[in-house]
């Protein structure tokens, strides 16, 4: 959801801390960096098992990733909760064989290495040198012995492996210098608190809408990595949230819920009282008139999908399935492996992914960022081009035929890295006129002779199978949909309504792209954890595609009426 609106002026300031004259490895003096360049020196050069003839390590990672965030929730005119969290979580990477073939090929390792003890990764919130020294000491020990069990039970596992080992296990990479200033994160909870309340009562009016909520956050995320081979990172990012959201129950009591998001990188990116007050209040209508809306029915139909559907749309669809490592992985579907330098869209479309870009149009991407979380440059990784796969987004993992990184290795914390999206681009080489799309629309509507078509303004997300366990296949939840007429155009709301299919025969459906782009802002959840990402997307249309009818158990609706209903709660509504 596109949103480009000033957000409490004065309530959340960021100013950037004075930077310390850098020290020898480039870190400014920074007590974490200094920490863990030390540890890392002493573990790289004396770590190893004396009896016997084991192997030293030949690459070790070290990441600590600090989160500050500001919270404040309510509902109905109230504040909730409002809490500020600050923590420090520690990761280590020890590795011993070779780049060509590692400990991290052990598929079992989870199971393999079992001790009754085993270290904490929670990192000092104090700046002290031998506290954090402390911590990655004992991961890194524990780190290496778990590595070198994993390694023997991988060579034990090659002497009985008839298929040749085609990919390495860890990519060279040059190494990344990169010590940014840390902005500190200046809060005015009482404006939050206030803002959240001013929001919230917006729904006091809405009996109907018996549930509702109001966030706002504001988050810091710094990140320090060093590595083996020179690497030192210390990237900071803030994001800013407010999520208003609301639920009803139809007369039939189907569940219904809907929610208007706000993200951006900065204070100006995000709305201002009035703004988050009209946005609540448009909410609130929606639901009401959601309330009265038809159910569909299952059909196959033409659908015509706004610039927010048709990212979250590419995202399930085609973005996970060109994560690097599931192409070599036996136990994933690997649904474009064969397909490289072969037509997987129709010729007028190609897609990248380019965590590099801050902004599109002057939106704040999510996916932005400078080094990913392995401490390699982020930068364009082409994936689809007129139509033909060139490519796969890559962390330091290689698969067959790509043997380097893209900077695109994410992870939320504590889970290993992966290759991950970040801002996936979608691009129309014969774009139309948003008015001459909604035209052909309508014509191929009538071509197919459908009585109706659909149009899907609008997605809260979807579910994706990626593994060779089960089917192919993606869903989709739109939350704002519409029939439209073929004859008069004349567009329905209606409600109950999922979107389903298997990925190559739904990509290859797409016909035309408008003009018109948007950025879809959010959050995605994979393997790795959860970690911010964008779209930025054309109007699509698809020749046809597959409704089903939501799954609800169409409860009874509550007995009494709220409360609150003569209350009338007016703070700040006047």
């Amino acid at each position: 959801m596109i949103s480009r609106l000033a957000f409490l002026i004065g309530m959340i300031l960021a100013t950037p801390a004075m930077a310390a004259e850098p020290s020898v490895d480039g870190s400014r003096g920074d007590a974490v960096l200094d920490a863990m360049v030390a540890e890392l020196q002493r573990n790289v050069a004396q770590l190893r098992l004396e009896q016997g003839d084991y192997e030293l390590p030949y690459f070790v990672r070290y990441s600590v990733r600090e989160v500050t965030n500001y919270y404040v929730n309510g509902k109905n005119g109230a504040v909730f909760a409002s809490s500020n969290n600050r923590s420090r979580v520690a990761d280590v990477d020890v590795r011993v064989g070779s780049y060509e073939l590692d400990s991290s090929e052990d598929k079992e390792a989870d199971y393999n290495f079992k001790q009754k003890y085993t270290p904490n990764f929670v990192a000092p919130m104090d700046d002290s040198i031998p506290a954090l020294r402390g911590v990655l000491w004992l991961l890194s020990d524990h780190a290496y012995k778990a590595a070198l069990m994993s390694f023997h039970n991988v060579r034990a596992t090659m002497v009985n492996n008839a298929e040749e080992k085609k990919a390495a296990s860890l990519s060279r990479e040059t190494p990344v210098v990169l010590i940014e200033d840390v902005p500190d994160l200046v809060v005015d909870v009482d404006a939050m608190q206030a803002l959240v309340r001013d929001v919230s009562s917006v729904f006091v009016k809405y009996p109907e809408v018996f549930d509702s909520s109001v966030e706002v956050s504001a988050v810091r995320v710094v990140r320090y990595i060093v590595n083996s081979e020179g690497t030192r990172v210390r990237s900071a990012d803030q994001y800013f949230q407010m999520v208003i959201g609301g639920l009803t129950r139809a007369p039939d009591g189907m569940l219904l819920g809907d929610s208007v998001v706000f993200y951006g990188r900065s204070t100006s990116d995000m709305p201002d009282r009035a703004t988050a007050v009209e946005a609540a209040t448009e909410l609130a209508d929606y639901l009401m008139a959601l309330r009265d809306a038809p159910v569909l029915d299952p059909a196959t139909v033409p659908v015509l999908m706004s610039p927010q559907a048709t990212g979250v749309f590419f995202h399930e669809t085609i973005g996970h399935r060109l994560e690097g490592q599931r192409q070599d992985d036996e136990d994933e579907g690997r649904t474009f492996k064969s397909y490289l330098d072969q037509e997987i869209l129709p010729p007028f479309l190609s897609i990248y992914d380019d965590p590099s870009v801050r902004e599109h149009d002057g939106v704040a991407l999510n996916g932005y960022y400078r080094v990913d979380d392995e401490g390699v440059r982020g930068t364009r990784a082409q994936l689809v081009d007129d139509g033909v796969l060139k490519g796969f987004l890559m962390s330091r993992k290689p698969i067959e035929g790509f043997d380097s990184s893209n900077g695109h290795g994410r992870t939320e914390g504590i889970p290993k890295p992966q290759a991950r999206m970040s801002t996936l681009f979608i691009e129309g080489a014969k774009p139309v006129s948003q008015g001459k799309l909604a035209a052909m629309f309508l014509k191929e509507v009538r071509r197919q002779k459908k009585p109706w078509g659909l149009y899907v303004d609008r997605m809260a997300g979807g579910s994706t199978n990626t593994s060779s366990y089960g089917y192919q296949a993606f869903k989709v939840m739109p939350t704002r949909v519409y029939k439209v007429d073929a004859m008069t155009g004349k567009r329905t709301l209606i409600r109950g309504v999922e979107i389903v299919g298997t990925p190559l025969l739904a990509i290859k459906r797409i016909i035309a792209t408008s003009d018109l782009y948007g950025v879809f802002n959010g959050y995605c959840g994979a393997e790795s954890g959860s970690v911010p990402v964008s779209t930025v997307a054309p109007e699509v249309i698809f020749s046809e595609m597959e409704l089903q009818r939501q799954q609800d158990t169409n409860e009874r609706p509550l007995i009494l009426p709220p409360p609150y209903g003569g209350m009338q709660v007016e703070r700040g509504l006047e």
